[in-house]
C-alpha cells in the first residue's frame, strides 16, 4: 500500500489524535509525536530542514501525500536538504458535505491555531539540540494557521528571535492583513529572513469561500491588503485550483 511506503520514507512530526474532529476539543494535553523518532535524530546537526504542514480535509495518507509532493518538487528545484511533514487532525467531520462544511472548516481553524502550541515546541526543542539548523516553514491553505499561530507562540519568548528562517505560505486562508504592521509584528520577529505568499485569484475554492464570506478575505486569494511588514514579499500564481499538487507545481525557485 502507498501509505505504509510513504511512512517508511517521510519523517513527520504528528499530533492526530490530539483533537476532537467534531468539535476541536483538545483531547490528549500532549506536546507531539515524532515518526521515526531515529530518522529526527539523524536530523541533528543538518544545515537546514523544510517542514510542510498541510492543509484541510487530510487524514493520515492524505498529509502523507502531501509530503512526497513536497519532496519531490523541492528535489527538482534543486533543494537537497530534509524535509519532513506536521501532520495534524485536519479531516474533521462532515468537511466533504456542503451542508456541515462551514462548521467543519470552523473546526479545523480552532485545529489549526491550537497546533502552533505544538509546532512551536517542536522547534524550540529543535533548536535547542541543534542550534544552528535553520527551519523553514511550507504551509498551504489552513496550514497557514497552523504557522500563524506557531509564529504568536514563539514570540512569548524573546529568545526565540529569528528562530524561524523562513515561511512560505500556499493559497492560505488566514486574513489578508494577517502581515500587516500592526497584526504581523509577531512574524517580523521570529522570521528571520523573509515570510512568501503565493496567492492566486484563479483559486477556485478561495475564491468561494470568499464570496459566500467563510473566510475573511484570505491573504491566499488577492494577497495582502494594506501595508505589510518589511519581510513580507507575495508572488501571483496560476494553479489548476486550490490543491496543494497545483500550488507546487507552479513553484519556480525554493528557498
Amino acid at each position: 500500500m502507498l501509505s505504509a511506503k510513504l511512512k517508511k520514507i517521510f519523517p513527520r512530526i504528528s499530533t492526530r489524535g490530539f483533537y476532537d474532529l467534531y468539535s476541536g476539543r483538545t483531547i490528549k494535553n500532549e506536546s507531539y509525536h515524532l515518526y521515526p523518532k531515529r530518522d529526527f535524530d539523524e536530523l541533528i546537526g543538518s544545515k537546514e530542514i523544510t517542514i510542510l504542514i498541510h492543509g484541510l480535509r487530510n487524514n493520515p495518507s492524505g498529509a502523507l501525500a502531501k509530503f512526497v509532493i513536497t519532496k519531490r518538487r523541492l528535489v527538482q528545484l534543486g533543494y537537497k536538504n530534509p524535509v519532513i511533514g506536521y501532520s495534524y487532525d485536519s479531516n474533521t467531520t462532515g468537511v466533504q458535505y456542503i451542508t456541515y462544511a462551514l462548521h467543519a472548516l470552523h473546526t479545523g481553524i480552532t485545529i489549526a491555531n491550537k497546533n502552533g502550541r505544538n509546532l512551536a515546541r517542536f522547534v524550540t526543542d529543535f533548536k535547542r539540540k541543534s542550534p544552528d539548523t535553520k527551519i523553514r516553514l511550507m504551509g498551504h491553505s489552513l496550514g497557514a494557521h497552523v504557522i500563524l499561530s506557531t509564529i504568536k507562540n514563539l514570540v512569548k519568548n524573546a529568545k526565540n528571535r529569528g528562530i524561524l528562517e523562513a515561511v512560505y505560505f500556499f493559497g492560505g486562508t488566514i486574513p489578508c492583513d494577517a502581515l500587516s504592521p500592526r497584526n504581523g509584528s509577531a512574524a517580523q520577529k521570529i522570521v528571520a529572513t523573509k515570510t512568501r505568499n503565493y496567492y492566486s485569484p484563479y483559486d477556485d475554492v478561495l475564491r468561494v469561500a470568499d464570496d459566500w464570506n467563510w473566510i475573511d478575505t484570505p491573504i491566499g486569494y488577492r494577497g495582502a491588503c494594506g501595508k505589510t511588514i518589511p519581510k513580507y514579499s507575495q508572488i501571483m500564481v496560476k494553479p489548476k485550483n486550490h490543491r496543494f499538487v497545483s500550488y507546487a507545481a507552479v513553484l519556480r525557485s525554493f528557498p
